[in-house]
């Protein structure tokens, strides 16, 4: 069964490649980067305030926008979910203290 991010993933790609009028998607890649690039930032001071004021209803529906916009981004990028999904498994795998796990942090 097929995730509902790796289908999501689809549309926007879809999207991208053949632009439906009226399609907000549509409409970002035609905006380009610094649109959706705003779109994304803007979902995250949004999940951000849901989260503090405590609205766990609001918090999940931010969430959801935020990452309907990041896959956008990533389309925009071209970057593959795939490449996403090793990068998470990898981070999964990954034993450490939590200092050392800073220090890399601020080195990326």
């Amino acid at each position: 069964m097929q995730s509902v991010i790796r289908e999501l993933y689809e549309v926007v790609l879809q999207r991208r490649e053949n632009r439906q009028e009226g399609s907000y998607t549509a409409y970002l890649f035609d905006k380009g980067l610094d649109k959706i690039l705003k779109k994304c930032g803007e979902e995250c001071a949004e999940v951000l305030i849901a989260a503090k004021n405590g609205l766990q209803e609001e918090t999940v529906g931010e969430i959801c926008d935020l990452c309907y916009h990041l896959l956008v981004l990533m389309a925009e990028q071209d970057i593959p979910l795939d490449k996403v999904e090793e990068e998470l498994c990898r981070r999964r795998e990954k034993i450490g203290n939590l200092k050392k796990m800073h220090e890399t942090d601020r080195l990326s």
